[in-house]
């Protein structure tokens, strides 16, 4: 299989340009004879529907939980990207998109970065437009704060609120057009199988989450925008309910799955407090602006934080990384912290913490001040913790938080399967192998409301407006294969609970394929990881029926997929023998302990194919290349 990116021709700056005036365009009379089936509607998944179906498309837009508001969307804290340059501190638009190729450590398309941070700019407007509340100077003015592997103040926020703030505008959008019938809701229904007729994308099988109905949906185009997978480890800041299977099921009808093991873990999360935990809490990168990551400088210091002086403070950051200091990029912070703990300098019960200390913000500024920037965030780490963040210092520790890899794409964010598209953290295309902060919010809502309502015209308008109905033998085919998975889900009938299996495989991945990765640990994963993929299906418990809410038997369908992904990431971690990003190889490092790339083995995309069950999967590279920037070794100091 060759893949084609599609990359359009000509320089960087006017390549988005010219695609959009290169594409087919359907008629406005047409499009309402296009059928669009969007999964998940999250700001990727709700910015897409509302926007087709304004444009004349009628969508039906697909979620698992009671309201779209719920999608995990709405948690993000810290605020958006965009080039606008309103703090006049040297932001352009060519800044933005080399932050972000050197944040993700070299390893993502110089065309689709580029084309990110161009609409960046529009999606503050849409945003303000539709009357999302963003952070204003005393003037009126749309404020700006700094985020990790920037020197400049691009981020644009709504307090520690920013992803709720835009998933209600996107919400807004998609209801007008819900009320307008173009866009048909359909809540608590979970995909579960993609349908295709002749090779091509043209629906989807579901299974309703409050009565089991297991039925089809046609439609000339899908799009999946079901997030990441971030809960393969079990804890994690995500949503308990964030899944894999939509994209899994995806791989496993052919779609290609990219980079799976370019896994994000977060520096500043609220550490695990006990092995009775479900998930994990994020606590904004937004407070690395005023907070001070440190440590004690002695090994074994079990001084409370406000007894140890000024001098026998260590903050690593600071110290290593100058012109930077505390934002660095996350994968960067995230490794100190995890060596600082190491060493023996943690903090806390467990000693897996290090301090953010905003002792000399609330003293320079006033403490009305850091309430207005960050009470909501003060507040929830005091409810969970029980300490007072404005007189001691917060404890932090790394967590899994995002997931770079995804569905490999092209330039018009489409699958290896003609008609399936993926946007949002669903793909792989715009982070390489770390995600800078405050980019994810900005992806997804340009994937939503620029990019796929132009590029998913051009696949419309050369194909035929004649719809497939749901009788055709490929969807009562995919039905019955749903209805025999579940079946078997149901009749395994054996001791250890759904959550017993989750938490082991989360272990497994964690300690193997988390922060720091080996060759003798991945290969020792791979073998775990099948032996306990074997016992689920021999030994799950599921309670209850099909036919009635099952929260149990949708946690396990989800986990099973979880249990086949989590040896593809190992898959990919041992391919790929250099250390980049959120995959940090051992083996692979400087002396001073930074990811030790190898561009001239692995400047690639790994795209694996699926080829069955416990069959190993085929690797396809997409060669990067870099006609725009220089690659370098990476350095924030």
């Amino acid at each position: 299989m060759i893949l084609d990116s599609k990359i359009p021709e000509g320089p960087l700056a006017e390549k988005w340009e010219k695609h959009k005036f290169n594409v087919k365009l359907v008629n406005p009379a047409n499009k309402r004879k296009y059928d669009i089936i969007v999964v998940g509607t999250g700001l990727a998944g709700a910015s897409a529907a509302a926007t087709l179906a304004e444009l004349g498309y009628n969508v039906k837009a697909f979620c698992y939980q009671d309201s779209p508001r719920r999608a995990h969307s709405i948690a993000a804290q810290g605020g958006i990207n965009a080039a606008k340059n309103y703090q006049n501190d040297g932001d352009s638009v060519y800044r933005l998109f080399y932050d972000t190729i050197k944040g993700g450590d070299y390893r993502a398309r110089e065309a689709n970065v580029y084309r990110l941070a161009q609409v960046s700019v529009n999606i503050i407007d849409q945003c303000v437009a539709q009357g999302v509340p963003f952070a204003r100077e005393y003037g009126g003015l749309l404020a700006n704060r700094s985020f990790g592997g920037a020197q400049v103040s691009r981020t644009f926020y709504a307090r520690g609120q920013t992803g709720q703030q835009l998933l209600l505008g996107a919400y807004s959008a998609l209801n007008r057009q819900i009320a307008y019938g173009k866009v048909k809701m359909y809540p608590r229904t979970e995909m579960l199988d993609l349908v295709m007729v002749d090779g091509q994308a043209r629906g989807i099988v579901t299974r309703h989450l409050v009565t089991g109905k297991i039925e089809s949906h046609s439609a000339h185009a899908v799009i999946l925008a079901t997030g990441g997978y971030g809960n393969v480890f079990y804890l994690s800041t995500n949503a308990m309910g964030s899944n894999a299977t939509a994209a899994w099921r995806a791989y496993k009808k052919g779609a290609l799955f990219a980079n799976p093991c370019f896994t994000q873990i977060h520096p500043t999360c609220i550490p695990v407090s006990g092995g009775y935990q479900s998930k994990l809490t994020l606590m904004s990168e937004s407070l690395r602006n005023d907070g001070r990551v440190w440590v004690p400088k002695a090994v074994g210091d079990n001084r409370a934080p406000q007894d140890i002086p000024e001098d026998e403070r260590d903050y690593f950051l600071e110290r290593k990384y100058p012109s930077f200091g505390n934002l660095v990029p996350r994968d960067v912070a995230s490794r100190n912290a995890k060596l600082a703990c190491d060493e023996g300098r943690g903090v806390g019960t467990t000693k897996l913490a290090v301090y953010l200390d905003f002792a000399d913000v609330i003293k320079r500024d006033g403490l009305n001040t850091v309430v207005q920037k960050y009470g909501n965030l003060f507040d929830m780490y005091a409810k969970i913790t029980g300490e007072n963040p404005y007189e001691q210092p917060m404890r932090i520790y790394p967590a899994v938080h995002y997931t770079m890899g995804g569905l490999w794409v092209d330039y018009n964010l489409m699958t290896t399967i003609p008609g399936l598209y993926a946007t949002g953290e669903c793909n792989f295309s715009d982070h390489g192998a770390n995600r800078l902060g405050a980019s994810a919010l900005m992806q997804g809502l340009a994937d939503g409301y620029f990019v796929i309502p132009y590029t998913i015209g051009d696949y419309l308008a050369q194909n035929p407006t004649a719809r497939i109905e749901t009788s055709h033998p490929a969807f009562k085919e995919a039905e019955a294969a749903v209805q025999t998975e579940v079946n078997r889900l149901l009749n395994v009938n054996g001791t250890r609970t759904v959550d017993d299996f989750h938490k082991a495989l989360g272990l497994l991945m964690w300690d193997y394929c988390g922060m720091a990765r080996n060759a003798e640990g991945l290969q020792y994963a791979k073998q775990e990881i099948r032996k306990l993929r074997d016992e689920f299906w021999r030994d799950v418990k599921i309670l209850g029926v099909n036919e009635e809410l099952n929260v149990t038997l949708e946690k396990a369908g989800r986990v099973a997929d979880f249990l086949e992904l989590g040896e593809l990431m190992v898959d990919d971690a041992l391919n790929r023998n250099e250390s980049c990003g959120g995959h940090f190889r051992e083996e692979y490092q400087t002396p001073e302990n930074e990811a030790l790339r190898d561009d001239e083995n692995y400047t690639y995309v790994a795209a694996w194919q699926y080829t069955g069950t416990n069959q190993q999967p085929v690797l396809h590279k997409e060669e990067l290349k870099f006609e725009n920037v220089k690659l370098t070794q990476r350095s924030y100091k």
